[in-house]
């Protein structure tokens, strides 16, 4: 009898919103992988080995290819079973999602980090954490704007959209909680309370030991 083919290989780390969502997303695929929890401060020679930007998640496939950027992890692992239809949406197209998810990614992701730790951007001459705050606050009302007719972005189920942008939201949501809550989004508040609230945020945001050379990883997602 053939031994089973490995499986994939998942660096992660819990709290970051990039190797957050790649998880949902395998999480929504079933598609099974070896997770190994890595601590930033001290990353193992193999991730730094499969890729050179030391960063999570990396995803490594049993033929050896690494997948480093995390919507690229999302699509791999989605085009190969999409059950619930993340690539479908209810509403709009999928390249409606990707222009809202890079838009996440560039000038949300910049604004977010200005605001959350701006020590890190004092030499930037623009560096300023209520102007990030409220240049990401544009984002963020134009998500609430998309949420008026339906549940979700794209319709009313969830779909990559919503598995992509939400961690970045809820990050921005914690470095002020009661400025977020006094915002007129009501939407998009209801939007990220589900999310958190839900089996499979929970799922992905279980706690795993940091994994070391010579571990075994831990079969995400379980079961």
């Amino acid at each position: 009898m053939l031994a089973p083919a490995p499986l994939p290989i998942l660096y992660s780390f819990r709290r970051c919103p990039y190797a957050m969502r790649s998880r949902l997303a395998l999480l929504a695929s079933g598609q099974r992988c070896e997770l190994r929890e890595v601590v930033l401060r001290d990353k193992p020679a193999e991730l730094t080995a499969a890729s050179p930007k030391a960063t999570v998640p990396v995803l490594v496939l049993d033929d050896g290819s690494v997948i480093a950027q995390s919507l690229e992890i999302m699509l791999w692992a989605l085009r190969r079973n999409d059950p619930q239809h993340w690539l479908s949406p209810g509403n709009g197209t999928l390249a409606e999602m990707l222009a809202l998810v890079e838009a996440c990614d560039t000038g949300f992701k910049r604004d977010l980090d200005r605001y959350k730790y701006p020590g890190r951007y004092e030499a930037e001459a623009d560096a300023d954490a209520a102007s990030a705050r409220d240049s990401g606050a544009r984002f963020l009302l134009q998500l609430e704007t998309q949420l008026a007719n339906s549940a979700f972005l794209f319709g009313d189920r969830t779909a990559l959209a919503d598995a992509a942008i939400a961690p970045f939201v809820r990050q921005f949501a914690g470095v002020d909680a009661a400025w977020f809550s006094a915002q007129p989004w009501p939407r998009l508040r209801e939007w990220l309370a589900a999310w958190e609230a839900s089996d499979a945020f929970a799922a992905v945001m279980q706690r795993y030991p940091a994994w070391k050379s010579g571990d075994a990883g831990v079969t995400f997602p379980a079961g």
